[in-house]
C-alpha cells in the first residue's frame, strides 16, 4: 500500500518511518486516554496526530495492531523505568521498596500512558473473545515479585511466608492504588507509596 508517507519510487528511510510510527503511537495513547478505548477510532487518532488515516494504515494493519503496539511500547518504557530503580538495590527488601515506589512514581509522571494502557488491557480482546493482555501481564508481575520475595527468604531477610501469596497481595495493592488515582488525580501518591512500603516492610520482615 502506498501512502503520502512514501510516494512511488522513494526509498524507505528507517529513521523517518520509526519517528512516524512513534508519533502515531503517541497520538493513540493520548486519544485512548481522552475518549476511551471504544471511541478511539483510527480517524480520531489520525486527527489527533494531524495526519491522514491512510498514513496510519501504511504503518499499521489496523486498530488492533496499533493498540497492541501501544501496549508493548508502554510496557517496555515502564519496565525500563522500574528496572533502573531495582538495579540500584542489593537486598530483597530494598528491591521490594523500589518496586512499589517506582510503580507509583511512574503513575505520577505518565498519567495519559497509564490510563490508556489500563483501558486497552481491560477492553482489548483476542479473536476468541478472551482478554488479549491481562493474563500474561498479571503473570509476569507476580513472577517478578515472587522472585524478589523468594530472594529475601533465601537470604534470611524475611520471615517465613508463601512468596506467591504475598506477591499477589503486593500486586493487588498497586492495582488498587492505580484505580483510586485513575478516578481521583489529586490522590497523594507520595503518601500512598510510603504507606504501602511501610505496610509490606512490616508484613515481610522478621
Amino acid at each position: 500500500m502506498q501512502s503520502e508517507d512514501r510516494p512511488i519510487g522513494r526509498k524507505r528511510n528507517p529513521i523517518i518511518e520509526e519517528a512516524r510510527r512513534r508519533q502515531i503511537i503517541d497520538a493513540a495513547i493520548e486519544t485512548v486516554a481522552s475518549v476511551g478505548y471504544a471511541q478511539a477510532s483510527l480517524s480520531r487518532i489520525a486527527q489527533h496526530a494531524r495526519i491522514s488515516k491512510s498514513v496510519i494504515s501504511y504503518h499499521f494493519a489496523g486498530k488492533d495492531e496499533l493498540l497492541e503496539q501501544v501496549v508493548k511500547q508502554i510496557y517496555a518504557d515502564t519496565w525500563t523505568f522500574i528496572q533502573a530503580r531495582l538495579e540500584t538495590e542489593t537486598t530483597a527488601a530494598g528491591r521490594l521498596r523500589a518496586y512499589i515506589q517506582s510503580n507509583l512514581d511512574y503513575l505520577r509522571s505518565h498519567r495519559s500512558r497509564v490510563l490508556a494502557v489500563g483501558d486497552i488491557v481491560g477492553s482489548h480482546r483476542a479473536a476468541d473473545g478472551t482478554p488479549r493482555f491481562a493474563t500474561t501481564t498479571d503473570e509476569s508481575v507476580i513472577t517478578l515479585l515472587t522472585d524478589i520475595l523468594r530472594q529475601g527468604l533465601d537470604d534470611g531477610e524475611f520471615r517465613d511466608f508463601d512468596p506467591q501469596v504475598v506477591a499477589v497481595t503486593v500486586g493487588q495493592a498497586l492495582i488498587g492504588a492505580l484505580g483510586r488515582w485513575a478516578v481521583d488525580p489529586t490522590v497523594d501518591l507520595t503518601a500512598y507509596a510510603n504507606e504501602l512500603i511501610t505496610l509490606f516492610d512490616r508484613a515481610t520482615r522478621k
